[in-house]
């Protein structure tokens, strides 16, 4: 075989880009092994399938900007490019094919729809350019294969032989949350919990505070052993109406025999065919990995508990719902949402995070109001907050 050109061009990639090339190096989107060509992308943009295995939409990189569109068109078969973000280099790319597409037609493949309103088209439109290349490439970025072992080493450790997935963003955690991990550690011998980490990092509940708030339930509320929580960093690929193929395809080559998803799972699409409802799912080619799909939970009071929808005889009017939008509009207003909501130690996590030195003088309020133990101890803000509920759940007095 001849060996490559070398060349001094270079193409610059967003991270977002370079973590999605990583996951096809690193086997996550099997059987998608490398960047598609002309005629293979054609093909999977028609069948919607790559090797006999469903996929949704062709895996290329059409990185934009003018001095990328510039090297695009120049590049020949065989001359190698460098990859580089933030003006580091982070790889490179052995030129196979360069091929021109269409960005409106291709966040039509990844959405659903052009719509400039949809935030997520809009997003890819301004790191999408009008050339893509094809050709066998390599990054450097190890935080797949770190997860990998990780995983691998959790099974070993307790001779797992069903391992479960849930994709969680938990924005916030919430008791329903809960309750599903619950479930579906039940049936299962270890539950990876892959918190979704986007690119575009969330101010008012970041990747670290979910993080924190998931271990926090985990290490004091369940088996640590048997559970893990990993990072799922979210590129623009699953942000469309596939994204729920995407998550069971990762599952599966993460090494994982079951995905958990809830009813209302974005890309879910359940509809009615010959007399029967059917999902996305009914219609996979490929696949080894087992979906679950998990009821709806509600607390209900007069079972006065968590409840699935499908046993609870009592009606909708009788169901608080776990909406996570509404309980974060709580916490934003400053407010602590009740305990049957979401557990007051993740809720002072949350408060003081978005208040932080909210209180003049935190010291005075707390021994004012809270009993202690009659020494003077410094106290944090969440500390208080978890305190204050405590004194919201006494019931001595109506």
């Amino acid at each position: 075989m001849a060996s490559s050109r070398k060349s001094d061009k270079t193409l610059y990639i967003d991270r977002e880009a370079l973590s999605t090339l990583a996951l096809v190096q690193e086997g996550l989107l099997k059987p998608v092994d490398g960047l598609m060509d002309r005629k293979t992308a054609e093909e999977v943009t028609r069948t919607k399938c790559y090797k006999k295995h469903s996929f949704p939409f062709p895996f290329i990189l059409a990185p934009k900007g003018r001095r990328n569109e510039e090297i695009l068109k120049s590049l020949e078969p065989g001359e190698r490019v460098t990859l580089m973000v933030d003006h580091e280099p982070v790889g490179w790319l052995e030129t196979k094919e360069v091929f021109e597409i269409d960005p409106q037609m291709r966040v039509q493949e990844i959405y659903g729809t052009q719509s400039p309103s949809h935030p997520g088209v809009q997003a890819t439109l301004k790191r999408l350019g009008h050339y893509a290349v094809s050709g066998k490439y390599h990054v450097e970025y190890p935080k797949y294969r770190k997860i990998k072992e990780l995983i691998s080493t959790a099974k070993n450790r307790i001779g797992a032989k069903q391992t479960s997935a849930l994709m969680m963003a938990a924005r916030p955690l919430h008791r329903a949350h809960e309750r599903l991990i619950r479930t579906t550690l039940d049936r299962s011998d270890l539950v990876v919990i892959f918190l979704l980490k986007p690119y575009q990092e969330d101010t008012t509940l970041p990747y670290e505070l979910r993080h924190r708030s998931m271990e926090y339930f985990v290490k004091n509320y369940l088996p640590a052993n048997r559970v893990i929580i990993v990072p799922l960093e979210y590129t623009y690929i699953f942000a469309g109406y596939n994204e729920v193929i995407l998550d069971a395809l990762v599952a599966e080559n993460f090494g994982c025999d079951e995905l958990v998803i809830g009813q209302n799972h974005a890309g879910l699409g359940s509809f009615y065919d010959k007399n029967r409802i059917q999902s996305v799912f009914d219609h996979l080619r490929g696949f080894k990995i087992h979906i679950q799909t998990a009821p709806e939970y509600s607390y209900c009071d007069i079972c006065m508990t968590l409840v699935s929808n499908k046993t609870c005889p009592h009606g909708e009017h009788h169901h608080i719902s776990y909406h996570a939008d509404s309980i974060l509009e709580l916490l934003k207003a400053g407010l602590m949402p009740p305990a049957v909501l979401i557990r007051k130690e993740i809720s002072a996590m949350i408060l003081a995070h978005l208040f932080p030195n909210r209180f003049e003088n935190l010291e005075k309020i707390y021994y004012d109001l809270m009993p202690g133990s009659g020494l003077l101890e410094s106290q944090s803000e969440e500390d208080f907050y978890i305190k204050l509920m405590k004194l919201y759940q006494t019931t001595s007095l109506k």
